[in-house]
This record gives C-alpha cells, sequence and structure tokens, in this order.
C-alpha cells in the first residue's frame, strides 16, 4: 500500500523553526520527484519547494526563498522541509506529494503565531 505521513507541524512563535518530514512506504520514494505543498484556509494548494531523485531541491516558491530547504534521505525513504524564520503567512496544512505514483499525505498543520 502506497503512503505518505507527515509530521513535524505544530505552533511555533514568528521567526522560528520547525522541520517537517515525510516518511514513504509501499514504493521506493528515490525513484520520484517529490515536493511539498501548503494550502492556508480560503487559498488554493501552492507548490512551496521540489526535491529530485537525486536530492537536488529546486523551485522554490519566491515567498520561501532563503528561509525552507527541501531535502531526502533516500536510504530512509524520506524527504524533509527545514524552515527557518518562519512568519505569520507561512501558516498553513503542509502536505508531500510524490510525482511518480500521484500520492498525497494527510497534512500537517503548521501555525505561526504569537
Amino acid at each position: 500500500q502506497v503512503q505518505l505521513v507527515e509530521s513535524g507541524g505544530g505552533l511555533v512563535q514568528p521567526g522560528g523553526s520547525l522541520r517537517l518530514s515525510c516518511s514513504a512506504s509501499g514504493f521506493t520514494f528515490s525513484r520520484y520527484y517529490g515536493s511539498w505543498y501548503r494550502q492556508a484556509p480560503g487559498k488554493e494548494r501552492e507548490m512551496v519547494a521540489a526535491i529530485t531523485p537525486a536530492g537536488v531541491a529546486t523551485d522554490y516558491a519566491d515567498s520561501v526563498k532563503g528561509r525552507f530547504t527541501a531535502s531526502r534521505d533516500n536510504a530512509r525513504n524520506t524527504i524533509s522541509l527545514q524552515m527557518n524564520s518562519l512568519r505569520p503567512e507561512d501558516t498553513a496544512v503542509y502536505y508531500c506529494h510524490e510525482h511518480g505514483l500521484g500520492s498525497w499525505g494527510q497534512g500537517t498543520q503548521v501555525t505561526v503565531s504569537s
């Protein structure tokens, strides 16, 4: 069974950091591009970052460039998103997506608030 499970979300103050992880099972994630999306209340889902099978991060949204870093650990079948200097406008549900089979995770809530 193909499954993606995100973890690491939570409540953080502005300027803080969080690290999201997406663990894959049922398939070899390293064969495919992975990406992170987010969806804020009342807004469309947008891509935040992508990462190639070789681990090259790409396609960062302009709003997160210089603050977020995508990475992957193919040995552990996971991708991650390090989020620094978080802002209230980063508040959203963050989703993991893989581009080969088209699977999505269930999402993890990130709330940036003082």
